[in-house]
């Protein structure tokens, strides 16, 4: 992140590790999230503002009869296609970044916490921030807990998990971590500790 913006945190974390939840528990201490997946999703809302562009781009079939992106036909898209992908993301990224680093100057928490799902796998999001943040948790449990929430089949999940970058690879990354692989209560002792830590590192 450029100097002129604040101490912030760029939190991450492989599907259903529980990256949400996490957040959650800053927000309650006073921390500002900044979540790029909800700025993606309002982006591809009707009348979001990337939908002119995706419609230029791939054709009005991907916005459904509301005006969103069909998220069903264009997932099957960027599965088949990596080249999709990158055109997706060539019309998203920029904008999702744009609102995200507008929302964190306007933010008035204790510190700004980026909740930022494909962190590393974006490459440039390491630079914007103070410090990356992983929640970490065994693959079984992801798997088991995405099944649950997503009514998804496990074959479809680790196809999920295979696009998103490795354990190792976000482990590597982090400067701090939190486990998650059991409730909520082992969360809690994590998250005052490092929000301490937080609040000391941005004095």
């Amino acid at each position: 992140m450029n100097s002129t913006l604040p101490f912030s945190i760029g939190l991450t974390g492989g599907i259903g590790s529980g990256k949400s939840t996490v957040a959650d528990l800053f927000a309650a201490r006073g921390a500002s999230i900044v979540d790029t997946d909800q700025i993606a999703h309002s982006l591809t809302a009707p009348g979001g503002a990337a939908m002119p562009a995706i419609v230029a781009e791939f054709g009005a079939e991907f916005a459904d009869a509301n005006g969103a992106l069909d998220r069903a036909r264009m997932r099957a898209l960027v599965f088949a296609d990596p080249g999709a992908k990158i055109r997706l993301e060539a019309i998203l990224h920029p904008r999702i970044r744009d609102t995200a680093l507008a929302a964190a100057e306007a933010a008035t928490g204790s510190y700004v916490m980026f909740a930022v799902p494909l962190l590393v796998e974006s490459g440039s999001w390491r630079a914007r921030v103070t410090r990356v943040l992983a929640v970490d948790c065994p693959e079984e449990v992801q798997i088991a807990r995405v099944m649950a929430r997503n009514n998804l089949p496990e074959t479809q999940v680790r196809a999920i998990m295979a696009t998103q970058a490795s354990r190792q690879q976000r482990l590597a990354a982090a400067d701090d971590i939190i486990e998650n692989g059991g409730g909520i209560e082992a969360l809690e002792p994590q998250i005052a500790r490092l929000h301490d830590l937080y609040l000391q590192m941005r004095s």
